[in-house]
């Protein structure tokens, strides 16, 4: 499951991951512990998700279960006249293991930095190209020239 934890002060969201189902069970709105990953001492409040098909967590669904409902205003619809209403697909209010994405805001600030935890770590090495570039890369290799392989630069945009 992918956990996005919002950092109100800096207006920053970081994206963690976790293999266990800590979250499974707890509804929106509830306040949850973030030491499952990696941030010791913090607490945050489920604002939102979505399952592993892409639908919502809707407030108003209690359970776990995808419901089509009657809306003027939902996660995914806005209202572009006034009156309309459409059915959507939503997901109940409580995570389970369909949910794919848990969105939280923290509440609590615990003892390290989240940005030096969940910071984003820049590409390295053959991933910091791009297709196009490691394509050529990659013939100039075959052609039996790997001098010139390596010596490939970044076109200018």
């Amino acid at each position: 499951m992918k956990v996005v934890v919002s950092d109100q002060k800096t207006g920053k969201a970081y994206m963690a991951s976790t293999e266990e189902e800590v979250f499974t069970g707890k509804k929106m709105g509830e306040v949850i512990k973030l030491d499952e990953i990696g941030l010791p001492g913090y607490e945050a409040k489920i604002t939102g998700g979505s399952d592993k098909d892409g639908f919502p967590m809707n407030q108003s669904i209690v359970g776990t279960v995808r419901r089509r409902i009657l809306t003027k205003s939902a996660a995914g619809f806005k209202a572009s006249k006034k009156g309309e209403r459409k059915r959507v697909s939503v997901r109940g209010s409580t995570v389970s293991k369909e949910i794919a994405q848990l969105n939280v805001v923290i509440t609590k600030v615990g003892t390290v930095d989240v940005s030096k935890v969940l910071a984003k770590k820049g590409p390295e090495g053959d991933d910091a190209l791009s297709a196009k570039e490691r394509m050529i890369k990659q013939s100039l290799e075959k052609a039996g020239s790997a001098e010139l392989g390596s010596g490939v630069k970044k076109p200018k945009h």
